[in-house]
């Protein structure tokens, strides 16, 4: 029993930091995205390409990958499978940075993709506070001030009268 515990402990602990790792690669493509194609441009240098899309954990990935159940040693190929295919272009690649930037968007929408089933079959990576990170977009913000103010009232209906039998 105790055994089986701590198997599904090292799991656990696997699979948050594969989902850190992609989580932090999907992240730095995003922010770094149009800047990346500038240098590349501007510095003809592979770098920024490069170190945006390195991966923090790739070290003994053999050996923690064994402790998932084989789906999601599937699915966590998969998605180190396109994060490779990208940087094997980044690192060849005789484009000019125009037609780089067209076919990292290609490249770029499988890897996204592959890491949206990444997240569903492993979860999100847990926070440095110990909170689940989740995806989440901001749709309207309101000021702290203002929710003072702002407190919901149910409105009450009119209230009816009955009609008096007659």
């Amino acid at each position: 029993m105790a055994r089986r515990k701590k198997a599904d402990e090292i799991a656990a602990r696997v699979r948050n930091l594969i989902a850190m790792d992609a989580a932090g690669i999907m992240r730095r493509l995003e922010a770094r995205r149009d800047e990346m194609f500038a240098l590349f441009s501007r510095l003809r240098s592979r770098g920024p390409l490069l170190e945006t899309i390195a991966s923090r954990y790739a070290e003994g990935a053999f050996e923690q990958l064994i402790h998932l159940p084989e789906q999601e040693q599937a699915v966590v190929d998969r998605y180190y499978t396109h994060l490779d295919e990208l940087r094997w272009y980044f690192t060849y690649t005789e484009d000019m940075p125009g037609t780089a930037q067209v076919n990292f968007i290609k490249l770029h929408k499988r890897l996204e993709e592959s890491y949206r089933v990444l997240v569903v079959t492993l979860g999100p990576p847990v926070s440095a506070d110990g909170a689940r990170v989740v995806d989440a977009e901001v749709l309207r913000r309101e000021d702290k001030g203002d929710t003072a103010a702002k407190t919901l009232t149910r409105a009450m209906p009119p209230r009816q009268r009955r009609a008096s039998p007659s």
